[in-house]
């Protein structure tokens, strides 16, 4: 079966999208990638070894301005251009956002079977205009569902998680040791891990650097993932010798290792994020970032936290005493973070990849 799976922008929408393709490969099947040349999928799919086709898309504003009115007609124009690719398919998916919208619109307009995948717990407006034409529609999270049309056939499959995520709960202890060598970390002390996304988030990590003097006399240690363009400027201001030990990271390509060593992770609420804490059983506080379309990370991190997994901050509440405060209790209450470790992973959906990819050989098999 050949299959088009469309989507990207952040590393948290690609990873997803490749633990599909590679469950998917995996069942021999044929898998290409449609993308942006600007976005992540441009960089992460060649090298995870699967063809890509660039799109000419934009994201739909919901503004009335000139940069508005060019994503639809953008998105119009590369219908033609991708008749060939979703023509030569079997099966096409949309994994949400504004890049999938053009090769959805190709599939439907070729007759060809598309299935949709939502992250986040409050769908997308591209996922939602086309879910009532879509063969199925798999969602991440339950309360995704309520904001689909009524028609639309929706399955929860759970985000596909990484097999290199997936390995972090059999092989927690080989790992940690792993990271504890490549980070530079002391074994003997207790690691947090904060961390804002895969660009960073500038409120997330000043409040860090803040919290880190009111962390002194603590066996903490924090492992800070800032974002490309933020590692300088939060070096020079925690100093040379901050008053617990801190890792400073622009980016950290294997994220099973900070999962591995983490007693605690402090991150954004993305819908990547979230699956991930949870599939590796790590409680964590969840600091949704704000001007989210829809407060969709904000929903996303509260699912988590009503299964009892994470504690959610929103970004207003944020900053160094309050971040503190919340390391610390939860720190020193390790019964507490077995309980949250336990409730996550129960909650989580290791099988995410799976499912979906059932879904899709589903609509290829009976188009």
């Amino acid at each position: 079966m050949r299959v088009v799976i469309a989507g990207g922008g952040t590393a948290g929408h690609v990873f997803p999208a490749l633990a599909l393709a590679r469950r998917l490969a995996a069942g021999g099947h044929e898998v290409r990638f449609a993308g942006t040349s600007q976005g992540q999928e441009a960089r992460l799919v060649p090298m995870a070894g699967f063809g890509f086709v660039e799109v000419q898309a934009r994201p739909f504003l919901r503004e009335l301005s000139l940069r508005a009115a060019v994503a639809p007609i953008a998105a119009v124009r590369s219908v033609g251009r991708l008749r060939p690719l979703v023509g030569a398919s079997d099966v096409v998916v949309g994994m949400g956002g504004y890049v999938s919208v053009p090769v959805a619109l190709a599939a439907l307009r070729a007759g060809r079977p598309l299935v949709l995948h939502e992250q986040n717990a409050v769908p997308g407006l591209a996922n939602r205009v086309l879910a009532r034409a879509a063969r199925s529609v798999g969602v991440a999270f339950a309360e995704a569902i309520r904001g689909l049309p009524r028609r639309a056939n929706v399955i929860v499959t759970g985000n596909p998680v990484r097999e290199e995520i997936l390995a972090v709960v059999g092989d927690r202890e080989r790992l940690a040791k792993e990271a504890a060598e490549e980070l530079g970390l002391d074994a003997g002390r207790r690691t947090v891990v904060v961390f804002g996304g895969s660009q960073g988030a500038l409120h997330l990590n000043r409040s860090t650097v803040e919290a880190v003097p009111r962390l002194s006399g603590s066996d903490v240690q924090l492992v800070l993932l800032t974002g490309p363009a933020h590692a300088d400027r939060v070096r020079a201001a925690l100093g040379p010798e901050p008053r617990v030990p801190v890792r400073v990271l622009a980016f950290l390509e294997r994220m099973e290792l900070a999962y591995a060593v983490a007693d605690l992770v402090v991150a954004r609420a993305g819908a990547t994020t979230v699956a991930e804490v949870a599939t590796c059983g790590v409680p964590s506080v969840l600091i949704p970032y704000p001007y989210a379309t829809g407060r969709h990370q904000e929903a996303n991190a509260r699912a988590l936290q009503r299964a009892g997994g994470a504690w959610v901050l929103l970004d207003d509440e944020l900053d160094g005493e309050v971040l503190a405060d919340r390391i610390v209790t939860l720190l020193d209450d390790p019964d507490l973070r077995r309980s949250m470790g336990e409730r996550a992973r129960a909650w989580s959906r290791p099988d995410a990849a799976e499912a979906l990819a059932a879904l899709v050989v589903e609509a290829g098999v009976d188009p």
